[in-house]
């Protein structure tokens, strides 16, 4: 069978991340933000590791819009978990930074933003195992933050990608509606099925 002109599968593949960005908005907002994030973002990366597994040929809207509501549920009881422990923090820090100085309030206060930085890893993580393995809820919250703390050089790159992902927004702020999402979610999914791949051959290995 012929195969298509370069230019045509690349705007064949702009077309298809623009359809899964302006789905991950959409989405997000119909949950009306906190409710919307855990669901639509786990149906991005749903999408994204198909793609990187050479499942390329299903429509992105409909399988989307699958996802998003089959696992609307579990995805946001699970993120009630996280929000609740950043809520927990962040009241943390605010006791701390109001009542507590000098050196032992500057220490907590480190500690504090350094458990905060370890959450926001370990939400990055979740979505990437979420998709990618079958667990139970407490088991895809205690993975998520295993790898944020066993995975120093996997997320160091993943900050370097999102580095140059945030530098092109903000130079060229009109592609915020086009890569905002898909674009971080694509890099994340990408290292971690490297990782993911690591961590299971050296399973077979013991």
């Amino acid at each position: 069978m012929e195969k298509s002109p370069w230019i045509i599968v690349v705007c064949e593949w702009i077309w298809k991340a623009i359809s899964a960005n302006v789905c991950w908005i959409a989405f997000t907002a119909l949950g009306l933000g906190v409710f919307g994030f855990f669901p639509a973002t786990v149906a991005l990366f749903t999408i994204v590791r198909k793609w990187q597994r050479k499942d390329t040929d299903f429509p992105v809207w409909k399988t989307f819009k699958h996802v998003y509501f089959k696992e609307w549920k579990r995805s946001n009881g699970i993120g009630l978990v996280f929000y609740s422990i950043g809520l927990f923090l962040f009241i943390d820090i605010r006791i701390t930074e109001s009542f507590m100085s000098g050196v032992f309030g500057s220490f907590l206060s480190i500690i504090l933003y350094i458990l905060v930085m370890i959450l926001l890893l370990a939400v990055s993580y979740f979505f990437a195992v979420y998709v990618h393995y079958e667990y139970s809820s407490k088991e895809y919250i205690k993975q998520s933050f295993l790898i944020t703390l066993t995975s120093l050089p996997f997320t160091l790159l993943i900050g370097i990608g999102f580095f140059v992902i945030g530098y092109l927004i903000n130079q060229y702020p009109g592609l915020i509606p086009f890569i905002s999402a898909v674009a971080p979610a694509y890099w994340m999914m990408r290292v971690c099925l490297s990782r993911f791949a690591f961590l299971e051959k050296r399973a077979q290995q013991l």
